[in-house]
């Protein structure tokens, strides 16, 4: 089986896009759907005075560079899916899970915001 092109989103009706687009990513591998509702941890390191810091590149294990790997996989995915003005929208985060949140907030709000949308229309 082959997987076409992730639907296209140029900033109009965007739940549409959001549902095709959560189907596109988990037929195309589940584990990419995964990392970004879960997002990327990468392992850190703890001084000896306490200070937590990301663990170096060059000190990743197989499991780490497997991560990375996924979350480049799944931030290729998404910015293959949007229009110059959306790409640039998410263009400096450094996860899918980031880029998936910033659209997320940006078309539905945050959850505040879906709250208050649902609380008034139950009103009306």
């Amino acid at each position: 089986m082959s997987i076409s092109n992730p639907p296209f989103f140029d900033g109009n009706n965007y739940s549409l896009w959001k549902a095709k687009m959560t189907i596109f990513i988990q037929a195309l591998d589940f584990n990419l759907w995964d990392l970004i509702i879960d997002g990327l941890e990468l392992t850190h390191i703890i001084s000896q005075e306490g200070i937590k810091t990301l663990k170096p590149r060059s000190s990743y294990t197989d499991d780490d560079r497997k991560k990375v790997q996924l979350n480049a996989k799944a931030k290729h995915v998404i910015i293959c899916a949007l229009n110059s003005n959306e790409f640039n929208r998410v263009s400096s985060c450094a996860t899918a899970k980031e880029m998936w949140d910033r659209l997320e907030v940006t078309y539905e709000g945050t959850d505040q915001v879906k709250d208050a949308k649902i609380n008034m229309l139950v009103r009306e």
